[in-house]
């Protein structure tokens, strides 16, 4: 969340004070530990199709992208990389540190600098094409069509960039409450209409040819007393169904709407920091519990609950033919049974944490881990 800087000082002071106080005093706590794994028997293959190295993420989270069969990932080091089938068709460095990982369209792959600058690579040879000051952060995956390449700074604001040479083509503001998430989710790209959530609960549609804002819904009305308590921000990227679009808060509500006009068809109370995911059937969320909960794609009503993960900082759901896949925060990839939510299958990646969104490729699906360990997977 952001933090004013003189608030920020005082929280870092404080948590100074306290790690020192813990290691002075013999009663502190470590607090309570991820839940142990849990046996099961498999009732589906993660069979491993490859893995590579692209390194670590650093404090950021970064993306991987998939265009057709080509994987592109990047590094907080500067590397940029697009791997086929395992084998790597290109890799260089940028020469400057990354706040995001690697959008990309097949013809150009857009990365940006902890400085606030956007460089974007020929996606076929890894060549520079551009570079551009942006003057923002930005720590979403830059979102890249043919009309535009898009990103979302972390003060809220949209900056449409032209693919050509990275001119400035216009730019979506709108305003930013006193606490906000430190939200990593991108924006969505369907037919001319970029879709993005922002803090405050809202949902925007906005047009991709002149920045002009379409229409905006409320997912969540922030509440309580205090700023803290009236977080209520869309967490990760919306997710479009036939002609449905889907979001969730933190600390607030999840719910589906009619992508034409912004009409509500569905709101229950919800609260996740990482988002959902949904096929024609269910919708999946991670809560902040780290229970993986599947909702009737038209209804909102609840299926079925896998809560077994608890404080294994569960990832972004991802589904996947009859199953849902789930990282955590040492490597693992749980695979559930789409229709049950029980564990059908699981392998590790790594020691990483996977915090990144993972991401279908083909049958299956690549994982990035926080270490910069790739590892592409088939469901069977």
């Amino acid at each position: 969340m952001r933090i004013s800087p003189v608030r920020a000082l005082m929280l870092g002071s404080a948590l100074v004070l306290a790690a020192g106080c813990s290691s002075l005093n013999p009663f502190a706590s470590s607090g309570p530990k991820p839940a142990e794994l849990v046996a099961f028997q498999p009732a589906a293959e993660l069979r491993p199709l490859w893995s590579a190295r692209v390194g670590g993420s650093g404090p950021y989270v970064f993306q991987p992208e998939v265009v057709g069969g080509s994987v592109y990932a990047a590094a907080h080091g500067g590397t940029v990389a697009r791997y086929e089938n395992g084998r790597t068709q290109w890799s260089v460095s940028v020469g400057k540190r990354l706040s995001a990982g690697v959008g990309s369209d097949g013809t150009l792959a857009v990365v940006v600098t902890t400085a606030g600058e956007a460089i974007a690579l020929d996606a076929a040879t890894g060549a520079e094409r551009w570079r551009v000051p942006v003057g923002a952060e930005v720590l979403a995956q830059p979102a890249v069509s043919a009309e535009v390449v898009l990103l979302r700074a972390s003060d809220s604001r949209l900056i449409a960039l032209s693919p050509a040479d990275g001119a400035r083509r216009w730019v979506y503001q709108r305003s930013t409450p006193p606490l906000a998430l430190r939200n990593f989710g991108g924006v969505a790209l369907e037919s001319g209409v970029a879709l993005a959530g922002f803090p405050g609960g809202k949902l925007a549609a906005v047009n991709l040819n002149n920045g002009g804002e379409m229409w905006e819904l409320t997912v969540a009305s922030p509440r309580g007393a205090t700023e803290l308590e009236r977080v209520a921000d869309v967490a990760g990227t919306p997710v479009l169904g036939r002609r449905e679009i889907c979001a969730v808060t933190y600390q607030g509500r999840a719910g589906c709407f009619d992508a034409t006009n912004g009409n509500p068809l569905w709101s229950r109370e919800f609260s996740s920091s990482v988002g959902m995911d949904r096929d024609v059937r269910f919708v999946y969320i991670t809560d902040e519990g780290n229970a993986v909960h599947a909702l009737d794609a038209f209804s909102g009503a609840s299926v079925w609950k896998q809560d077994a993960l608890q404080r294994r900082a569960v990832s972004r759901p991802l589904a996947v033919g009859n199953h849902v896949a789930v990282g955590d925060l040492a490597g693992y990839v749980h695979l559930l049974r789409r229709e049950d939510g029980r564990f059908a299958a699981r392998e590790r990646v790594g020691s990483g944490a996977i915090v990144a969104d993972m991401r279908r490729l083909g049958e299956g699906f690549v994982v990035q881990t926080r270490d910069g360990d790739l590892q592409a997977f088939e469901v069977r």
